[in-house]
């Protein structure tokens, strides 16, 4: 399979040109043939044109490419090797949403033929890839599992918004379904990935290790959130705890936050739900998401009781959000825990609320939350909250802020970087 795709007899398919699929494909592309498949004709127009729908790439990325944009199944008939990368959200009650990878899984097999590879890279509970996806290949396929066509898993690690830990600099984990198709997938993306391979011995552990990640962190940070709780009721701040225990140097470097995305927010679920299959109740990841799901209602509680305790009536108020994305310098509004600081603070009759981001695209919070963005901040406000540390906001200065801050303004800094910057306010941070 490797020497064929190297001396492009065959090709290679990525099925999913998200902020995932899209740089693989692109590097893939630069050594070998690729057909690049996406299921929304408007994103593969824009791919067409070198726009990058998630505004992670540059257009130089998209030169020198070999590489086939497309919509249509028919064209990944020409591909012998298929990498599925697809998102694995969760549903409204915390549930794997098997939908995306199922589907496109699907696709897959109305082309697979015999002697084919697929490798999934979206992130599964252990067991997945075998136990739902390889009985739909076989079904509407026609073929045999390990026999005609192998299987293997490659779980992405592409972490947005990082131009230094970018695709090929971050070491690959990869599996197969046997000792042959192990070594001919880890080969495959050798071709791409400078920082190296780790051939996985199953494909459950390659699933269980990049579940784990994620899991570690959401973890961490939930006891970091938990401790900034505490340090409230005592009245001292967390940046100075942590800035304190971290000269030590075992102490690891974690931070409170907002835990939201399409990584970390998610994949414990995923965990959680097979172990509760397998009749054992995670109670130390299930707490830790408990944690991080309530942190956004929890800083909307302390903006009103700085608002009250500052003589001001929270539905008189008027509040400014800063930044809506799921993290710092994305794009990505998906399952942003800023939308229930907004919520929380209209539950509160907190309902003069302006939120504002560099980086999100104002149509796509209306169409997925139903909120107006502003263009900009406008008039005086009683609470000014800077949610998300983009970079066009950790460089503003004191007098910026005061531009639009009423009389006795509450200045909620969730992430701390305005820690001995802003004084002229009631200051708050986790």
């Amino acid at each position: 399979m490797y020497q064929d795709l190297v001396s492009k007899k065959e090709k290679l398919a990525v099925i999913g040109l998200g902020y995932v699929g899209l740089p693989i494909a692109l590097e893939f592309a630069r050594k070998i043939s690729v057909v690049g498949f996406d299921i929304r004709p408007d994103r593969v127009d824009l791919m067409k044109k070198g726009i990058d729908p998630s505004k992670e790439l540059e257009s130089e990325a998209f030169k020198g490419c070999d590489i086939l944009l497309t919509c249509s199944t028919e064209d990944l008939r020409q591909a012998k090797f298929y990498v599925v990368a697809v998102p694995t959200p969760i549903d409204e009650h915390n549930l794997p949403d098997l939908t995306p990878v199922l589907a496109a899984t699907r696709t897959v097999a109305k082309v697979l033929k015999k002697g084919d590879y697929v490798v999934y890279e979206s992130t599964v509970y252990p067991g997945c890839t075998e136990e739902d996806c390889v009985p739909i290949l076989e079904e509407l396929s026609g073929l045999k599992y390990m026999v005609d066509f192998k299987v293997g898993f490659s779980p992405e690690r592409i972490n947005p918004g990082d131009k230094e830990h970018t695709l090929v600099k971050i070491k690959k984990v990869t599996s197969g379904c046997d000792a042959e198709s192990a070594e001919e997938i880890a080969k495959t993306y050798e071709m791409i990935i400078q920082a190296g391979v780790h051939r996985a011995s199953s494909i459950k552990v390659a699933e269980a290790a990049k579940i784990i990640e994620n899991t570690q962190r959401d973890i961490n940070i939930a006891f970091m959130n938990e401790l900034s709780i505490i340090f409230n009721r005592m009245g001292i701040n967390t940046y100075e705890v942590l800035e304190a225990a971290g000269t030590k140097w075992n102490f690891l470097k974690f931070f409170p936050g907002l835990v939201g995305g399409h990584c970390i927010g998610v994949d414990p679920y995923y965990l959680v739900y097979k172990a509760k299959q397998l009749g054992y109740h995670p109670q130390i990841i299930s707490a830790g998401r408990f944690t991080n799901d309530s942190m956004g209602g929890y800083v909307a509680k302390q903006t009103v009781k700085k608002m009250i305790a500052a003589d001001k009536n929270p539905k008189d108020a008027r509040v400014l959000i800063m930044g809506f994305t799921f993290k710092e310098n994305v794009s990505d509004i998906r399952n942003s825990k800023v939308i229930d600081i907004y919520k929380e603070l209209h539950s509160f009759g907190v309902l003069n609320v302006d939120v504002i981001d560099a980086f999100a695209d104002a149509h796509e919070v209306h169409e997925e939350y139903g909120i107006t963005m502003a263009t900009e901040p406008t008039g005086l406000y009683d609470a000014i909250l800077v949610a998300v540390s983009h970079q066009q906001y950790v460089g503003l200065t004191e007098e910026w802020f005061k531009r639009y801050a009423a009389k006795g303004c509450v200045f909620v800094d969730v992430k701390g970087i305005f820690k001995s910057k802003v004084n002229s306010f009631t200051y708050w941070s986790l």
